[in-house]
């Protein structure tokens, strides 16, 4: 009975709602971004620090959310932590100033926080080994169709209802999921006791002091920082602002790039597991893959305006080669430290990512307060090559240290 089809449904259906509403609260600013500027009165930078809340909360309780996982389960901390979500969602459908609305989307941030880790944690406890790629498949899939549903699903949405009243049925919509989780999913005997807490920490302090992790993480970080702020945010608005697409036309440009979003998930990682079959590393196929995504980038800022949807279709499929490292990072190291080495990693991408998205906000606003005939178009032109000259940075970095090690 333990591993039947029942089980894989109650186990599986209830995380795979709560990582899809999870997407969907990261993008969906990108969309309802001319609502929130028209009812607010938001100046640039003040719509990235708003949807960059949900970054910084996501990324500063990844540490704490491994010691709840491990003491007290998955199916209680993520159905807790997603009614948190539900709150902020409520909070920020109601708000009236930015402060209300950035609390009410940290809150979500937070909420969130545990949808991939806890769920990834369940699997593990409840499947056997060769029903892991199936099911945390999965799990991935209802994240890219969260993905998609913030994108042309929502742009519909706003014709027959305003951004306020969407907020409110997503709020409910994840107090729901969080009773449905509570309710379904079975508790899982104890096998082990968790670590103490002091030997946890001890683990993130022996991964961060490691030469190997600091080789490949620049890059990683930054890859994932322009990814995530761009996507979330940013590629929104550069297309109805800076292209001059209409809503309906960018919101399907959106979709485009989150559907490739889903294929990239798949396909990099397979080529990745196929490598080895053909003499290849599966790290110069991470390595491949952030160059080609910097490539794009470059694409974009060259000739992005002319070609938006090809663009940004590429932009989605090659941005997800940045989970790559994630599973070399655990291979690197032993497999008692494996998931501090990729809550590290997470902490570092995710605060990167408020800062990226936050920050092209408040460059822009900079850019066209200094006048001088700066426009739109060249502010963000500067921002997105600031992401890609931290990329180039973090590959250069790559290469260099290579060399240092190998001459030690």
């Amino acid at each position: 009975m333990r591993h039947s089809t029942a089980i894989l449904l109650r186990v599986s259906l209830p995380f795979a709602l709560g990582y899809l509403l999870s997407y969907l609260f990261r993008v969906v600013n990108a969309v309802i971004a001319p609502e929130l500027v028209r009812d607010l009165a938001l100046h640039p930078s003040d719509l990235g620090l708003l949807t960059a809340a949900y970054f910084f909360a996501f990324a500063a309780f990844q540490l704490p959310l491994g010691v709840l996982l491990d003491r007290f389960g998955p199916r209680r901390v993520e159905a807790l932590l997603l009614v948190v979500a539900g709150a902020g969602a409520l909070l920020f459908a109601h708000g009236e100033t930015l402060f209300a609305l950035v609390v009410g989307r940290a809150l979500i941030g937070l909420g969130v926080s545990a949808c991939l880790m806890a769920a990834f944690k369940a699997f593990a406890l409840w499947h056997p080994p060769e029903r892991l790629p199936l099911v945390n498949g999965i799990q991935t899939a209802a994240g890219g169709l969260g993905a998609l549903l913030a994108t042309a699903p929502v742009e519909g949405a706003l014709r027959l209802v305003d951004w306020r009243l969407l907020f409110t049925g997503l709020g409910g919509a994840t107090l729901l999921a969080a009773l449905l989780l509570y309710l379904l999913v079975p508790e899982p005997p104890l096998t082990t006791q968790p670590l103490p807490l002091r030997q946890q920490f001890a683990g993130v302090r022996q991964v961060f002091a490691s030469p190997a992790f600091w080789r490949l993480t620049p890059w990683t970080v930054a890859s994932q920082a322009a990814f995530l702020s761009l996507q979330g945010l940013w590629a929104g608005p550069w297309l109805r602002e800076v292209v001059g697409l209409r809503r309906e036309t960018a919101a399907g440009i959106l979709m485009a790039t989150a559907a490739s979003m889903v294929a990239g998930f798949l396909l990099w990682g397979a080529v990745a597991a196929r490598a080895p079959r053909h003499g290849l590393r599966p790290l110069t196929v991470a390595t491949f893959g952030l160059g080609l995504f910097i490539a794009v980038q470059l694409a974009i800022l060259l000739v992005g305006r002319d070609y938006p949807l090809i663009c940004w279709t590429l932009f989605g499929f090659c941005g997800t080669a940045g989970i790559l490292p994630y599973a070399l990072f655990s291979q690197a190291f032993p497999a008692a430290l494996a998931g501090r080495v990729n809550t590290g990693l997470n902490v570092l991408v995710f605060f990167a990512a408020f800062a990226a998205q936050w920050g092209i906000g408040a460059l822009i606003d900079a850019w066209l307060a200094s006048g001088n005939g700066h426009t739109l178009a060249g502010a963000y032109q500067l921002a997105f090559a600031i992401l890609v000259g931290l990329q180039v940075a973090g590959g250069i970095w790559y290469l260099l240290a290579g060399r240092l090690r190998s001459t030690d």
